[in-house]
């Protein structure tokens, strides 16, 4: 992450436009040529700067039905993967007899998760969507969540497969492929959602993508408190049961988004057609 953005190319294109006319001036000593956005922002004031920061994404957030579902829905898995942190250590001692080390060792699982994940979507994007784009061109934006919708699916899967099979008469590899399963899933919505954001709003996408960071870190930050108290209190079967029935309300909202995505667009004064 330190060290990839200094090889990804400058996509922005008031900021092309701004260094360009930098150049302008610099090789012909005219002062007057400016970019649009050198001239606009001679009209923005302090406070113009920080209600576009601050507040705009808020205000996005709220009136925007897309958008509030993204927050929503990802801070909720984010939150869901932080309690296997502390979900562990009340499955894997007490039912299987794993020793501290080993306990941290089980929770490897996600990584493998995520990797398969990767290198699945990668699979996906080279086999499926790259040929696609060439053939029949960029499709509209939602095209973009199929991933998502797939993966929304397999949260309740590995949450499932984790509650019911975290008991010692079954083999302890059996409640890791659920978590394995999740993390996969998780992976496959993260790379359709957070491609559908961008190129649906894309005037507004880094202050999202702040926005979306804030309520993630901070739901996770928050179940940290509460996991534990929900699992001793519920049980690590009941507990986990309920998360995985509460993550079965993104598969309507995922496919929702998919279906009636361009109708939300073209209502909404954020949304780039």
């Amino acid at each position: 992450m330190i060290v990839l953005p200094f090889f990804v190319p400058e996509t922005s294109t008031p900021n092309i436009l701004l260094r360009g006319a930098r150049r302008l001036r610099k090789l012909t000593g005219n002062l007057q040529l400016q970019s649009q956005s050198e001239i606009d922002q001679r009209s923005l004031s302090g406070s113009d700067i920080l209600f576009d920061v601050l507040i705009k994404p808020c205000e996005i957030t709220l009136k925007d039905p897309s958008i509030l579902f993204v927050n929503i829905y990802t801070a909720f898995f984010y939150a869901v993967y932080y309690t296997f942190f502390g979900v562990f250590p009340l499955v894997f001692p007490r039912f299987y007899g794993f020793n501290f080390g080993e306990t941290g060792l089980a929770v490897l699982a996600c990584c493998v998760g995520g990797l398969i994940g990767l290198i699945s979507y990668f699979a996906y994007l080279y086999w499926y969507m790259v040929p696609d784009n060439l053939k029949n061109g960029f499709r509209e934006q939602e095209h973009r969540l199929v991933p998502a919708i797939v993966g929304s699916f397999f949260l309740p899967i590995g949450l499932f497969i984790f509650a019911w099979t975290s008991r010692s008469s079954i083999h302890w590899t059996v409640p890791l492929i659920g978590v394995v399963t999740f993390t996969v899933g998780m992976s496959w919505i993260v790379q359709g959602l957070f491609i559908y954001v961008p190129i649906s709003y894309l005037k507004y996408a880094a202050s999202l993508f702040t926005a979306n960071d804030l309520v993630r870190s901070a739901l996770a930050a928050g179940c940290i408190l509460f996991a534990r108290p929900l699992f001793i209190n519920l049980g690590v079967h009941n507990g986990v049961t309920v998360l995985a029935g509460l993550s079965i309300m993104g598969i309507p909202g995922t496919i929702g988004m998919y279906l009636f995505g361009k109708k939300l667009r073209a209502k909404s004064k954020f949304a780039q057609s």
